[in-house]
């Protein structure tokens, strides 16, 4: 059995079976692993397309797109097939997210596992693991599913698995799980002067910079919506920069360390942009290590090698779907050469990438980006982590090895992160490692002056979730009506169950939602609709307008509209209110307006709940409370 790991704590080899025969001995891991398992099994069960699982009830849960129309392919990275589509239907794809793992499938044919490059309305793309495109990726029927991402959970396993062996993070791992912290009421911020290179910062951003370059162990940034979280972020790397420290950026979303990333590249600093990079923008791609090397000796050496790698690929294709045993050998045998090929791309690419990594100040990614581009063998001396809030626990720990000292920034009063499982959650799987750390660790710094919203609009936010702490910017003060609560109660307009076992709709709230386009005159582009049930933004991708942004309250998050119309869907007898019953998803959705609110929902289901009773009370002091029968329906 082999079990091989490096003094920091990474994972080399493993057998397989290795993960149920180490004895570990702390409970926290101990749990950490089961929910893991469970998660897994859970990603099995809930993405299987057999007789259990019909396409017809995958793609009613949003698990599977079918048919997709294939409208390009091309080889992308490491010369891996890529295909461009689009959906001719309005589908539920909320849980067809960036760098998800994907199979694409047809009808009797093994499917091919791959990953989602990207999804956006009805146009995606994603990457084949596999040498060619498969013979029938033209054929009509063709269709992608969500899969198991086994990488990932594996990763993890054996991450947890060698944390007691080492000694340094096994202490940090045990202080966020206990109480050997020592908690202070106020973190200690010793009056050193820095020269900001933003002059702009307000107090509290100054002070959350101060923390992070007098930072000595784990200090958190907590980041109430449109508090100018990146801002403060890019700030504090600047100043750590200009210390001598090598960074060390991750997120859990490609788009949140692209943020960062094109913050820093506009300041001048040597960013290095590592994983997925096949849908970043021209500016960030010339600082990853393929845009740094495209002009390169060895590009060109690459280049030579992928015109033989296609030479090779075209002689297999010369052999169709039918055909006898010595063809499959000999296609086989010709694929295998092309495997090579991109096997020695990948060693050409990783020996100069070598350079790339020791000269870059910053190197950015996600948490697996970062793990895969092996810079275990470096030196980082921070590691700063955006959405914090949204990575689980155990993909922080496989990147914590790479850095002596750890920054978390976000906001655990948001949305967490998404778990299958209903037990792994419940025994604790969806509790970020921002949520974790905010329990034990002592500097917390909050960014208490939002940005984004008019006052009325996130007050209250900020009285409910951060305690009146959060205020908002002087020239957002104006006076005028920008929360409005359209109050169905006693309209009939109940909700109903969606067509194919859809989730949930209300067609009462839609038709108010598109009086309110009429009667308010909004400029569709600048409005958004947001639903916390998917069966909800599927009708309104048929009934709105294709310039409105759509999308359910958790896609949403960590956007912004002008104008939010949000439809809480919610309406029946029985005051049931669903997982409205989480009122950080009602967090998330109330602060993405910048001008204008709007909510819709009936107060005789939502306001026996105290949480939803507050909310409608704020609005009668604070906005305008008005009623179904205003409307002409």
């Amino acid at each position: 059995m082999d079990k091989r790991f490096g003094k920091d704590g990474f994972f080399y080899s493993m057998h397989p079976c290795y993960f149920h025969a180490m004895s570990l001995t702390d409970p926290h891991i101990n749990l950490l692993m089961q929910c893991i398992s469970l998660e897994e099994k859970e990603q099995i069960k809930r993405f299987s397309l057999d007789q259990q699982h019909t396409l017809k009830s995958l793609k009613t849960e949003g698990l599977a797109l079918h048919p997709i129309v294939v409208t390009r392919k091309n080889f992308g990275y490491a010369d891996y097939p890529e295909i461009t589509f689009r959906l001719n239907f309005p589908a539920e794809t909320n849980q067809f997210k960036d760098g998800a793992a994907i199979e694409c499938f047809y009808t009797g044919e093994e499917p091919v596992k791959g990953i989602l490059i990207s999804l956006d309305g009805k146009v995606g793309e994603f990457r084949l693991f596999a040498p060619d495109f498969p013979d029938w990726i033209e054929d009509n029927g063709v269709g992608i599913k969500l899969a198991p991402d086994q990488r990932t959970t594996t990763i993890m396993k054996t991450v947890l698995n060698g944390l007691e062996s080492n000694k340094e993070l096994y202490k940090l791992f045990q202080q966020i799980h206990g109480e050997t912290f020592t908690r202070t009421t106020t973190p200690d911020i010793k009056s050193t002067a820095l020269q900001f290179n933003n002059q702009r910062l307000n107090d509290s951003q100054q002070k959350a910079v101060k923390a992070v370059t007098q930072n000595e162990n784990i200090t958190i940034v907590h980041g109430p919506p449109g508090t100018g979280k990146t801002t403060t972020l890019i700030e504090a790397i600047l100043q750590l920069i200009k210390a001598g420290e090598k960074i060390l950026v991750a997120a859990p979303s490609n788009t949140a360390v692209d943020n960062i990333a094109k913050g820093l590249i506009a300041k001048g600093v040597q960013v290095l942009r590592v994983g997925n990079t096949s849908k970043v923008d021209e500016t960030i791609f010339l600082y990853t290590p393929e845009g740094k090397l495209a002009n390169s000796k060895q590009q060109k050496e690459i280049k030579e090698l992928k015109i033989r790698a296609e030479q090779f690929r075209k002689m297999a294709l010369k052999y169709k779907r039918s055909f006898g045993k010595a063809e499959r050998e000999q296609r086989n045998l010709l694929f295998k050469e092309v495997k090579n090929i991109r096997t020695e791309i990948k060693k050409i690419q990783a020996y100069n990438e070598e350079k790339l990594f020791t000269e870059a100040e910053v190197i950015a990614g996600t948490p697996i980006g970062l793990y895969d581009a092996k810079i275990n063998h470096l030196t980082f001396n921070t590691l700063v982590m955006d959405e914090a809030g949204q990575c689980i626990e155990p993909l922080a720990w496989c990147i914590f090895p790479l850095a002596q000292k750890y920054v978390l920034a976000g906001d655990h009063l948001q949305l967490p992160p998404t778990i299958l499982s209903n037990e792994a959650s419940r025994m604790g799987l969806n509790k970020s490692i921002l949520e974790r750390c905010i329990a034990t660790v002592p500097n917390i710094f909050l960014l208490n002056t939002q940005y984004r919203m008019r006052e009325s609009i996130a007050g209250f936010s900020s009285n409910y979730f951060y305690n009146g702490l959060l205020q908002t910017v002087e020239h957002l003060k104006n006076k005028g009506t920008h929360i409005s609560f359209i109050d169905t109660a006693g309209s009939g307009f109940n909700e109903v169950q969606g067509s194919n076992g859809m989730s949930l709709q209300n067609e009462g709230e839609m038709q108010i939602a598109q009086k309110l386009l009429q009667t308010e005159m909004l400029d569709t582009e600048k409005t958004a609709f947001i639903s916390p049930y998917n069966g909800q933004v599927t009708s309104a991708k048929e009934a709105l307008p294709d310039t409105m942004r759509i999308s359910t309250i958790d896609s949403f998050q960590g956007q912004e509209k002008e104008i939010v119309i949000l439809s809480l869907v919610r309406s029946n007898e029985d005051g049931d209110i669903g997982f409205l019953k989480d009122y950080r998803r009602m967090n998330v959705a109330i602060t993405r307006a910048k001008e204008q609110l709007f909510v819709i929902g009936d107060s005789a289901t939502i306001g026996g709940d105290p949480f939803y009773n507050s909310f409608l009370t704020y609005i009668e002091n604070h906005g305008s409370y008005r009623t179904v029968w205003e409307f002409e329906l």
